[in-house]
Parts: C-alpha cells; sequence; structure tokens
C-alpha cells in the first residue's frame, strides 16, 4: 500500500492558465517540483500544501486528497437512457 497524495494541479493549472514555471515561481519552488508534484512523484509538506491551495483560490481538500479524484469525463457522463437537458 502505497502513502500517495493524489492532486489536481495539472487540472487547476490548465483551468486558470498557469504554467508549471508560473507556479512554481509564486511558490518558491523549482519547476521541476511542480511536475514532479503533478505526477504523485513527490508529496508535499503541509506548508506548501496550503500555499498551493491559497495560489489556486480554493481549499486545500479541492487540490489535494489520499484517495484518487473521479475522472472529469465521469462526473460529466450521463446514466444510459437519462434525457439530455
Amino acid at each position: 500500500m502505497t502513502d500517495g497524495v493524489h492532486n489536481r494541479i495539472a487540472v487547476l493549472r490548465a483551468e486558470q492558465g498557469v504554467t508549471r514555471r508560473e507556479l512554481a515561481d509564486a511558490l518558491g519552488v523549482h519547476y521541476q517540483t511542480v511536475g514532479y508534484l503533478e505526477r504523485g512523484e513527490y508529496n508535499p509538506s503541509l506548508h506548501l500544501a496550503l500555499r498551493i491551495a491559497t495560489f489556486f483560490g480554493v481549499p486545500v481538500e479541492a487540490v489535494f486528497s489520499t484517495t484518487p479524484f473521479p475522472r472529469v469525463a465521469d462526473q460529466h457522463r450521463r446514466p444510459p437512457g437519462s434525457a439530455s437537458a
């Protein structure tokens, strides 16, 4: 069993049009650190996790989780036979 931390950093960056380098500069970390975080190769400290959430203006729980986040496509998929709006 791994103690990995799942995150939505890449999704939030894409939504807000922020590059890895821009995020890294704002956080005071190397841009490769952002890549390691996004790929789950590095678990952030609590302090870094809170700074990332603050940067994006969302609660830390919207960025990080101990369980995988549902895929965006799965969240918007309609059950078979349901009427479309």
